[in-house]
């Protein structure tokens, strides 16, 4: 399996896994997702998120915005996409729809 992170194969293998990610979009070498959930969510998923990611020694950046909106910043602006940033991006996800009630999930 590790081969498949070596060259051009990580690349694929990224972009591959980064279509799986709804909601997520790419601004250079960050993806971004931006959540409709109220604060009691928010706080909820900022907790499952850091132990996530401190087990994978990654700082996403997670934002609460004036328009009651929460943000989420994963990968760093100056180097490539990592494996483990994506999937912290898929454990987000995960998250996000533990604290998000059915039927509410926007984003």
């Amino acid at each position: 399996m590790r081969a498949l992170f070596g060259g051009r194969a990580k690349h694929d293998y990224l972009s591959d896994a980064l279509t799986l990610l709804n909601g997520w979009t790419r601004e250079g070498e960050q993806i971004r997702r931006t959540l409709a959930i109220d604060d009691t969510q928010h706080a909820a998923l900022t907790e499952r998120v850091k132990v996530v990611a401190d087990a994978l020694h990654l700082r996403p950046e997670i934002s609460r915005r004036a328009d009651h909106t929460t943000q989420i910043r994963v990968g760093h602006g100056n180097s490539p996409l990592t494996e483990g940033e994506v999937l912290l991006a898929a454990r987000i996800e995960d998250a996000y729809r533990a604290v998000a009630a059915p039927g509410e999930q926007r984003g």
